[in-house]
């Protein structure tokens, strides 16, 4: 559902991504791990067409991003680093024209109502407040909405546990965990790694602009333990990705 083959991309001779390959099937969920700098952003703003490669092919439920970025983004569900919203509207404004923008049919609104009582915005939609009142959270929360009720097939989530209170993180990843189960590919960038660990099916170590390693926690382990590192098979995700990181610095 999400392919990517033999990108590269630079920013003015320095290389953020060298040569990425990464295949996330329907029904999976795929954490991409690694310090600030090392290409997650870059990655995510590829595959949603905000990017374009220097080389390689970028594919997201079939369709090739670079010569059909309209059809591609239909598909897509981006939650990204910072929630930009339009901040003098009302956040039901901003997913009318949300929906407004992407056609969807009158049963949005009915979907949007669901996901701002989960999140427990409805009584402060209701009261009409404008968005730029509104805390890093709160904004976050509404672009989730925006999101889900558009039901996009593939959602690439970069940070989306940011600003986020305990009862909302929650709820989040078991949305993620939903959405795979029906169907859906998620790719999510994230630094809070028992995320990673409790959700994804395989997680990817990319520094530097290179992925260098592709697999389960567990086959982490066993690579890392078969290195002479001092990590056990079933060690802790966080000193895995320590030691992973610095063996490739």
């Amino acid at each position: 559902m999400i392919e990517i083959q033999n990108v590269f991309k630079s920013y003015g001779g320095i290389q953020a991504l060298e040569d990425l390959n990464l295949h996330v099937a329907p029904g999976e969920i795929f954490a991409l791990l690694g310090p600030n700098g090392a290409g997650k952003t870059t990655t995510i703003k590829l595959l949603c067409g905000l990017l374009f490669p220097d080389q390689g092919t970028i594919r997201v439920a079939g369709i090739d991003v670079l010569r059909d970025s309209i059809e591609a983004k239909k598909k897509i569900g981006l939650i990204p680093d910072e929630p930009y919203v339009y901040p003098k509207l009302t956040a039901w404004e901003f997913l009318e024209l949300i929906a407004g923008i992407y056609k969807l049919d009158n049963g949005w609104a009915g979907k949007a109502e669901h996901y701002l009582e989960l999140f427990e915005l409805g009584s402060v939609v209701r009261a009409k407040r404008l968005l730029e009142s509104f805390s890093h959270g709160m904004k976050q929360k509404v672009v989730f909405t925006s999101v889900l009720m558009r039901e996009s097939s593939v959602w690439l989530l970069d940070e989306p546990l940011v600003g986020l209170d305990p009862k909302s993180i929650r709820a989040v990843r078991q949305l993620i965990v939903d959405h795979a189960r029906q169907g859906g590919a998620v790719l999510v960038s994230t630094h809070v790694l028992s995320l990673a660990e409790e959700v994804a099916h395989k997680i990817g170590i990319i520094t530097d602009g290179r992925l260098r390693f592709v697999g389960t926690k567990k086959e982490l382990g066993d690579s890392l333990h078969g290195q002479n590192t001092g990590i056990s098979h079933n060690g802790d995700l966080e000193e895995m990705f320590l030691k992973a990181t610095l063996k490739s610095t």
